[in-house]
């Protein structure tokens, strides 16, 4: 099977190569162009593309794909919603993906991103860094016996519900399925009392029509003033104007963000050379208590080796005519 591998950083070609070893079968082909209708005919002569969570795999690149015979779309992350399934479908096309690679990772970036914005080590480092060693600006508060609210319970929102177990939170969660590991120790609640009773918030759920622009307005108004809200998950999960707005309302203590709606143009990219206008990053950087990282939460050597491994693994199950679990 030939592989045309889509948006490639020189981390990607490392893991890869080094898991290639265990797929005789299997050789890959690397290209920096992300996938999208531009790009997609690229793909002639091979078997396979694998894209990322920022690709463009809708009905228009599909039906390039499609002309060029490929028959197999590997996404080497958890998410699909930038996937046109039922384009997909009647291409005759298979979706697989890397349903869960390191939950552990993103789990403890969120936390980082909720204690970092708590205790605005963002603006502490560059005051050390001009001689600056006031304390002014940098009060947060204590974990310790708070109220951690997790929407979304799956492997990673999991992850995160037994760290803040472990700063001594108390931990109540919101999700349509129960996950029963957490049963000991998590509360399942309404939407509307995590809201209004945590002190930190942290959202772990996928992208769905129920969760676009979960966090709006009307939800913060229900929030805690002083709340600290984390979002690794996906950016649309959170209306930005709405965030915004809120923040300007001082109804919250700390907002962390690995992921935004307007990062697809940014995500991976060193564009500090450029001047971005109508920039919503620029307008959520503005705020003191704001801290944004470039999703980053699942970059760890463990969870890169892991998405490796599991993508040639789908590779090979789908050359052997192998059902999946990992079949979207």
């Amino acid at each position: 099977m030939k592989i045309l591998f889509y948006d490639t950083k020189s981390y990607d070609r490392e893991s890869f190569q080094e898991s290639l070893e265990n797929f005789p079968g299997i050789t890959v082909e690397y290209t920096k162009s992300d996938l999208d209708p531009r790009t997609a005919a690229l793909a002639e002569g091979f078997d396979a593309v694998c894209a990322f969570v920022n690709s463009d795999v809708g009905s228009q690149t599909l039906e390039i794909l499609h002309g060029k015979k490929i028959s197999l779309v590997l996404m080497r992350c958890a998410g699909f919603n930038n996937v046109d399934l039922d384009k997909a479908k009647s291409c005759g096309i298979r979706v697989m993906r890397v349903p869960g690679y390191s939950p552990e990772a993103v789990a403890e970036h969120a936390m980082a991103l909720a204690l970092a914005s708590n205790r605005r080590l963002h603006k502490a480092y560059n005051k050390v860094r001009e001689n600056d060693f006031s304390l002014s600006g940098l009060m947060g508060f204590n974990f310790y016996q708070k109220t951690a609210g997790i929407i979304g319970t799956g492997k990673i929102g999991a992850a995160m519900c037994r760290i803040c177990r472990g700063f001594g939170m108390k931990v109540i969660a919101y999700d349509v399925y129960h996950n029963e590991s957490l049963a000991d120790f998590v509360e399942y609640v309404p939407l509307d009392r995590l809201l209004s009773d945590s002190d930190v918030i942290s959202l772990h759920c996928p992208l769905t029509d129920s969760t676009y622009h979960l966090i709006n307005i009307d939800t913060i108004k229900k929030m805690k003033d002083g709340v600290i809200l984390v979002n690794t998950s996906r950016g649309a999960l959170v209306k930005t104007e709405d965030l915004i707005e809120g923040i300007r309302m001082h109804k919250f203590a700390g907002v962390g963000l690995d992921v935004y709606e307007e990062e697809t143009d940014n995500v991976f990219e060193d564009r500090s050379d450029e001047i971005l206008e109508h920039s919503t990053t620029a307008r959520l950087l503005s705020f003191p208590n704001v801290m944004i990282t470039s999703h980053q939460g699942f970059f760890t050597r463990e969870a890169l080796a892991s998405i490796a491994s599991t993508t040639l693994h789908n590779a090979a199950d789908f050359s052997a005519g192998k059902q999946s679990a990992n079949d979207v």
